[in-house]
């Protein structure tokens, strides 16, 4: 018999619960807006473990299996019912107010209303705790062995193929709801993100295949309905080594589809094989998170939030892809930008704004590094300071601002450094400055004068955590430029390959100084020019910047024309070079914008014709969520995918509360049907107690003749269990640094 629990005990038990729920309560009021957000995620989130459970519960009942207890949410129990021979009962709290000598668990707030009804086997039940739910089966048990008794309604003693059946249902109902969910999101219609050509990598498959910026991919790897952006990288991700995949593209200037065979290879920075094609944006100004940000971006552009740009140096432009192909040839020190704006009342206004231009440093595919050194026939300028800042502790490598569904990682173990800047919302942090400017030209580090990009990565792995003197140019208050010589301490944050010094790179145009002369292949030897030397005069034409230097050279196609050098009084030369008509090979700078522009994703309309459409819509996608988390799985086991870039519960939740608090209610119904998918796959490993490890050890149980002993289930069980717990443990650990 239990001891009584004493009236003091039972009164601090009482009192602890009101002060607890007078607690929830004020914080539910003060946070109502809040509140409700984590409620939808956590009921969302509750919905699809529901639905896995009765999947199980369904066919445990039409299987004429004992269902001893079906929740919605989990313990401790907040409301029960069950129907008895004296009528329905009820029990309230039974773990939180028990009643004295009660071996039943029925609680303190039990009751019945009598009623002549059957009983009940099955106690339905909705647990305190709102995620999640569960089935309770006799002989059943989710942690330890199967129990063997000799009820004939027992779990244990149906065949093996009704206990398979039982298993597989929880997944296949996920499977369904996927489907059914998606079919909803189609019905309503979605957002997504168009097969469209934003930007290519260059010497990626795609840039070596000829596929330009703008194109439209109309058929993949056999594909060509409802087909988004991330059906290109599940193509990619889903070939086989060396397989070429066959994308039909159509161009903008409009004419038949293209074909062309690629091969998916990896990229510097990514951890997928991928034919090197970004997505595309619009050519609208994306609203920022917060007033401050949208006021500094007008100080500083002339535009706002909304804005739409319609021409760049008087050329109109239908996409993109346009301006920024037209920005990136330019090569001049300043853009013009017309743009137009709808005012308050509704009337539109065509403004114009001057954008500063910057060299940028070129990505490409070609060289280890992944940076090739971007030159004007094979002459590299020295570096400059695009953008600073201080080094974080962890980062997330090769995060990407990508919108949600159509974007939703094409991979799901990239899922969360797809989408978290996107619905990330950390409170600004102060920190002290960072020792090199904007603006600042890099003119030794280390020992090293007027260094390449890559000896300044190279450089910065040498002097990891140590301090590492870097020599620059800096204009001051009143536009002089000094030399001075700073310290910084280069850095490797957690999730990232690289030492990093903060900085982002840039090209410094406007002095003609050479760095180096790179080998650019069979297009023309390089330059005899030393290093540090200054280009004074091209083709006698006295010159001040490499954009000089390019104008000039451009003036010449087909000639032979030289180049004037000085390094000091003493010391000066010439080189000879031939101008080239298609100079794309051998002017590889580009231009970018110096300031950032936020521009909003590019998106179309998914919305199916009808019911069927729907279906079909909804059975593609969740077939295609399943391929990629397959996948995903596989190149984790293999090597191919760290670990470290795992999500766990807290990186869901807090991607699911940013799309519940940010997004219309159909990217969160969508995001649902991902999570139905994903969970899915992961249910059915063969890996104990997971339900396809269970079905495997049944599967080895009909091969045997005989079931797997109880002790050895439950070695099984609870060693997987513990592997599982740590995997748990280290993703949530992961999950929780990300937002540190």
């Amino acid at each position: 018999m239990s001891k009584p629990e004493s009236k003091n005990s039972k009164s601090f038990r009482i009192g602890m619960f009101i002060v607890c729920l007078i607690a929830i309560i004020i914080f539910i009021v003060k946070y109502i807006g809040a509140f409700i957000n984590v409620l939808l995620v956590m009921l969302g989130f509750g919905a699809v473990i529901l639905v896995h459970e009765f999947g199980h519960f369904i066919i445990a009942k039409i299987s004429n299996i004992k269902v001893e207890a079906f929740s919605i949410f989990m313990p401790p129990i907040l409301f029960g019912v069950q129907r008895t021979e004296k009528g329905i009962k009820f029990r309230i709290l039974p773990e939180i107010f028990p009643k004295e000598d009660d071996e039943t668990g029925e609680g303190a707030l039990s009751f019945t209303i009598p009623k002549k009804c059957k009983p009940g086997e099955t106690e339905y039940r909705i647990g305190l705790i709102p995620f999640g739910g569960f089935v309770k089966m006799l002989g059943q048990d989710d942690i330890g062995a199967v129990k063997n008794n000799n009820d004939p309604r027992s779990f244990a003693n149906k065949p093996a193929h009704i206990r398979a059946a039982v298993i597989a249902a929880g997944v296949c109902f996920n499977v369904i709801s996927a489907v059914i969910i998606f079919m909803i999101a189609f019905l309503v219609g979605i957002q997504l993100q168009p097969a469209k050509v934003g930007s290519v990598v260059p010497g990626s498959p795609a840039a070596i295949a000829g596929i330009k910026p703008g194109d439209e991919i109309v058929e993949i790897a056999g594909k060509y309905k409802d087909l988004d952006f991330s059906d290109i990288g599940v193509a990619a991700a889903l070939s086989g080594k060396d397989e070429d995949v066959l994308i039909k593209v159509e161009h903008p200037g409009g004419g038949d589809p293209e074909e062309y065979r690629l091969k998916a290879v990896m990229l510097p920075g990514e951890q997928m094989r991928l034919f090197g094609i970004s997505p595309a944006n619009s050519l609208t100004v994306a609203k920022l998170s917060k007033e401050e940000d949208a006021n500094d971006l007008y100080i500083k552009t002339g535009l706002r939030p909304g804005d739409r740009i319609v021409s760049v140096n008087d050329r109109e432009i239908r996409g993109y892809w346009e301006m920024e192909e037209i920005v990136n040839n330019l090569l001049e020190s300043e853009v013009t930008l017309t743009f137009a704006r709808t005012e308050n009342d509704k009337e539109v206004r065509t403004l114009t704004a001057q954008i500063p231009l910057y060299m940028n440093t070129y990505q490409t595919a070609n060289t280890e590094s992944g940076i090739m050194l971007c030159n004007i026939y094979s002459m590299v300028p020295r570096l400059k300071i695009a953008a600073s800042g201080i080094v974080p502790d962890s980062m997330e490598s090769g995060a990407e601002n990508k919108g949600l569904p159509g974007k939703v990682s094409y991979l799901f173990v990239s899922l969360y450094k797809k989408i978290a800047a996107i619905f990330s919302k950390k409170e600004p942090v102060e920190k002290p400055e960072h020792p090199l400017h904007p603006g600042d030209i890099i003119l030794a580090i280390g020992e090293i004068e007027n260094p390449t990009y890559n000896e300044l990565t190279e450089i910065a792995a040498e002097y990891k955590d140590k301090e590492l003197p870097v020599k620059v140019l800096r204009k001051d208050e009143n536009g002089n430029e000094q030399e001075l010589t700073v310290i910084v301490t280069p850095k490797q944050p957690a999730g990232s390959k690289k030492v990093l010094i903060g900085i982002i790179p840039s090209l410094d145009a406007e002095h003609p100084v050479v760095t180096q002369s790179v080998d650019v292949g069979n297009y023309m030897e390089k330059l005899s020019i030393p290093r540090g030397a200054v280009i004074t005069a091209v083709d006698g034409k006295q010159v001040n910047s490499f954009y000089d230097i390019i104008r000039e050279i451009r003036k010449y196609p087909g000639e032979k024309i030289t180049l004037e050098w000085r390094i000091d009084k003493q010391t000066a030369g010439n080189a000879s070079i031939d101008v080239k008509s298609d100079d794309s090979n051998l002017i590889t700078v580009r231009s970018s914008l110096a300031e950032n522009i936020p521009f909003e994703v590019l998106k179309e309309l998914y919305k199916a014709d009808g019911p069927i459409h729907a279906i079909v819509m909804g059975y593609r996608r969740t077939v295609s969520f399943i391929a990629q988390t397959y996948v995903t799985l596989r190149r984790l086991v293999t090597g191919l995918v760290s670990p470290d870039n795992l999500m766990g519960p807290v990186g869901i939740m807090r991607i699911s509360y940013r799309i519940v608090a940010d997004q219309p209610p159909v990217y969160y119904v969508y995001f649902l049907g991902l999570i139905n998918a994903v969970i899915a796959v992961f249910n059915f490993l063969p890996v104990p107690p997971l339900d396809g490890g269970l079905v495997l050890l049944l599967i080895i149980e009909k091969i045997k003749g005989s079931a797997i002993s109880e002790r050895t289930q439950t070695i099984i069980a609870y060693t997987t269990w513990t592997l599982i717990l740590a995997l748990v443990i280290y993703v949530t650990f992961n999950d929780l640094t990300r937002t540190m």
